[in-house]
C-alpha cells in the first residue's frame, strides 16, 4: 500500500458486512436463522441441553405426556418498528407460535406471553400491541393463557419485546419432520413469498417501491388442517421466517440428507418483492416471511394436497416449485429460467435485521 494511503486508511478498522465465523461475541448474524444461527445452536445450545427431543431441531418439539401427544414452542420478538404495513409486533407474537405449532401438524390451544418493556415507552403503544395479540388469538382459536411482564431501564431496551410460548395437540397418525423429506416427495409453497421482509424494510427505512406492501403474517393452523385431512401422512412442513424459503430448504435437505431442486420461474416471488429485492441486491429466497408454509409432500398425494391448500384463504396461492431427489444430499439447487443450475446455500448471517 502507497505511503501516502496508508496514513490515511486503517484496514483494520475494516467491517465485512457478513459476520466471520470465529467471532469470539455475538453478532447480529446469530439470529438471522443462517449458519451462524444454526452454529451457535449447535455448539452452544444443543450441548449445554443434551436431549433427544431437541436433536431434531423442529419448529416445535413433540412430547409424549399423560397419553397425549403434545407439540410446544417458544419465540422471541423484537421486530422493529413496532407497527408495520399489514399487521404489528403483536399479531407477528401470536401468529409466529402459532405457526410453530402447526408445523408439527399440532392443533395450537394455548399461549403464553411475556413483555419486556422499556422505562420511557408510551403505555398506549402497549395497549395497542395487547389487543394486537388479544385478535390475533380470536382469529387463530387459542388462548393466552398466562404471561409476565419485566421493565428495564430507558435505553436498555427497543421499546417492546414480547416472548410467546405455545402448546397444541398432535393428532395420531401425524408425524412431520425435517428428518421425513424423501426423493420424490412434492415441494410446495402456499403462496407468494418475501412480504414480509420488504414490507419492513420499507417503512424502516422510509423506501418507496412503487407499490405498497404488507407483511405477510396470518395464522396457519387451519391450513395445515386442511392439508391434513386430505393426507396425515405430510413428511416436513417449516414456516420460512428467518433466512427465507432457502434457509428452511436447506436446514429440510441436511436434516433429511436429500437433495432439494427448486424451478426458478416456479417460484412465487410478487412483481413488489422482486422490483424490491433487485433494487437493494438481495436474493428474494433469502426473505423473510410471516404467514407461509413450505410443505414436502408424498407424490401420490402432492395434487389433492395442493387443491386444498389452493381452497383455503392461506394457501390459496400455493404453488408447486421443485421436489425432493437423491441427488446432491444436503443442498439446494435452483434450475434457471436460462437453463443453468444454481446453488442455494444456506446464508451465513441475515440480510434484513430484526425482522421478526
Amino acid at each position: 500500500m502507497p505511503e501516502q494511503l496508508a496514513d490515511v486508511v486503517d484496514p483494520s478498522a475494516w467491517t465485512c458486512p457478513a459476520p466471520l465465523r470465529d467471532q469470539p461475541v455475538v453478532v447480529m448474524g446469530h439470529g438471522g436463522g443462517g449458519a451462524l444461527s444454526a452454529e451457535l445452536v449447535e455448539q452452544v445450545f444443543a450441548p449445554a441441553y443434551g436431549n433427544a427431543v431437541l436433536a431434531s431441531l423442529a419448529d416445535s418439539a413433540v412430547l409424549e405426556l399423560g397419553g397425549a401427544r403434545l407439540a410446544f414452542s417458544t419465540d422471541s420478538y423484537v421486530v422493529r418498528p413496532l407497527f408495520f404495513p399489514g399487521g404489528c409486533l403483536g399479531d407477528l407474537a401470536v401468529n409466529g407460535t402459532v405457526n410453530d405449532l402447526a408445523m408439527s401438524g399440532a392443533r395450537p390451544a394455548y399461549l403464553s406471553a411475556a413483555f419486556v418493556l422499556e422505562e420511557g415507552v408510551e403505555l398506549t403503544v402497549v395497549e395497542r400491541i395487547a389487543r394486537a395479540m388479544g385478535a390475533a388469538a380470536g382469529a387463530a382459536g387459542v388462548m393466552v393463557a398466562t404471561g409476565d411482564t419485566k421493565v428495564v431501564e430507558s435505553g436498555h431496551g427497543d421499546g417492546v419485546y414480547v416472548t410467546t410460548a405455545g402448546v397444541g395437540l398432535v393428532p395420531d397418525g401425524v408425524d412431520i419432520r425435517p428428518q421425513r423429506a424423501r426423493p420424490g416427495d412434492a415441494v410446495i409453497v402456499s403462496g407468494p413469498i418475501g412480504l414480509h421482509g420488504v414490507a419492513i424494510m420499507s417503512v424502516r427505512e422510509g423506501l418507496e417501491f412503487g407499490v405498497d406492501v404488507a407483511s405477510d403474517t396470518a395464522p396457519l393452523a387451519d391450513l395445515v388442517a386442511a392439508m391434513l385431512a386430505v393426507t396425515p401422512d405430510i413428511h416436513v412442513l417449516r414456516d420460512p421466517t428467518r433466512g427465507g424459503l432457502a434457509a428452511s430448504l436447506n436446514e429440510i435437505a441436511r436434516a433429511s440428507g436429500t437433495g432439494v431442486r427448486l424451478q426458478e420461474r416456479a417460484i412465487p416471488v410478487p412483481d413488489a418483492v422482486a422490483n424490491a429485492c433487485g433494487f437493494l441486491g438481495l436474493d428474494p429466497l433469502y426473505v423473510a416471511n410471516e404467514g407461509r408454509l413450505v410443505a414436502f409432500v408424498p407424490p401420490s398425494a402432492a395434487e389433492e394436497v395442493l387443491a386444498a391448500m389452493r381452497a383455503h384463504p392461506q394457501g390459496a396461492g400455493a404453488t408447486l416449485i421443485g421436489e425432493c431427489v437423491a441427488d446432491h444430499p444436503g443442498m439446494v439447487v435452483v434450475a434457471t429460467g436460462l437453463g443453468g443450475t444454481r446453488v442455494v446455500d444456506l446464508p451465513l448471517g441475515e440480510q434484513l435485521p430484526r425482522i421478526c
